[in-house]
């Protein structure tokens, strides 16, 4: 008789993750690099968002702090970035900076699960503490209207989300400073040098 082969849960999510990193790996071919613009008023914190326990949030609440968007997801070969986004959140809160995580199900399937099960993906891997949302489409026709505002910004920080873990920096005035490719991770000193300023100037 044939036998059948069992896969483990751990082989499984291993193969799994496997297959995240090479996907990951293709679709960002090329140059790492971030796009920086003259702060213009983008209007970004305009919107009423869905935190992933189902409250509302008005993204004003956030004006007069530095945020970081990012588009995020559970089984990508970017995942572990949700690490340094914690250790980064955690860094400078006390100082008026906020990480902001939308997870999006956009890029080869990688963020399959309901909230509840992002919320304790996030909680139990990483113990992320700064605000999750409710999940979200960051490309196509059902694009939410807060991913339409952020690619429509002028060039070079609008246009297409590249992959999970792509990055929007705002400064004090909710204005859209910078873009970092996904690739660029929380603790390139880029990224925090350009938040330092950032923290550094008035709101």
């Amino acid at each position: 008789m044939p036998t059948t082969r069992r896969t483990s849960p751990a082989t499984g999510f291993a193969r799994v993750a496997g297959l995240a990193a090479v996907a990951c790996a293709v679709a960002l071919a090329g140059p790492i690099a971030s796009e920086e613009t003259a702060p213009a008023d983008s209007g970004v914190l305009d919107f009423t968002m869905k935190r992933i326990d189902g409250d509302d949030q008005d993204l004003a609440d956030y004006k007069g702090r530095v945020v970081l968007i990012v588009n995020v997801a559970s089984q990508c070969g970017l995942t572990p970035q949700y690490e340094a986004l914690t250790k980064l959140h955690d860094a400078y809160e006390d100082r008026g900076f906020v990480v902001l995580g939308f997870p999006a199900n956009d890029f080869a399937g990688q963020e399959p699960g309901s909230d509840a099960e992002i919320a304790e993906f996030c909680r139990a891997n990483y113990g992320v503490r700064f605000p999750m949302f409710s999940k979200i489409a960051v490309k196509g026709s059902d694009m939410h209207p807060l991913y339409r505002r952020l690619t429509g910004l002028p060039a070079p920080i609008g246009g297409p989300v590249k992959w999970n873990f792509q990055k929007y920096l705002l400064d004090r005035k909710g204005q859209v400073i910078a873009r970092f490719d996904p690739r660029i991770a929380p603790d390139d000193p880029s990224l925090i040098a350009r938040i330092e300023t950032l923290l550094a100037e008035e709101g």
